[in-house]
């Protein structure tokens, strides 16, 4: 469950590290966001190695899909649940920025529209 002012670490090589959520998108009134759902965050910092090569800069607004959370997703069978909340940076088409994605997804994106990600991942759950 992402809401505003939630800090999250980014999952990819885009460059980024840590990121905060700044508005979630699919409504007037929606406040909570889950695995799946997009979201408007603020690079906050950058990973060391690739300040210079880095795709994004320090402080500017990107879209982000997310990836994992914390809060649990309650199926018939089982209980999924993350020990962190994660995000992919995505573009304004909706195209992941980076070339990889590092640990696995949910198989709920593999039923969803983002395909693409699913292509980049290492596995799913």
């Amino acid at each position: 469950m992402i809401q505003h002012q939630t800090k999250l670490k980014v999952s990819d090589n885009s460059g980024a590290k840590l990121v905060k959520c700044i508005r979630v998108l699919g409504g007037l009134k929606k406040q909570k966001a889950f695995i799946g759902d997009t979201i408007v965050v603020s690079v906050i910092k950058l990973r060391n190695k690739s300040k210079l090569l880095s795709k994004v800069k320090k402080g500017e607004v990107y879209q982000a899909l997310v990836i994992r959370t914390k809060y649990s997703i309650n199926k018939k069978s089982y209980k999924l649940f993350f020990n962190q909340n994660c995000v992919c940076l995505i573009n304004k088409q909706g195209k992941p920025i980076s070339t990889r994605i590092i640990g696995p997804l949910p198989s709920k994106l593999k039923k969803n529209k983002h395909i693409k990600l699913v292509s980049l991942s290492a596995g799913f759950i």
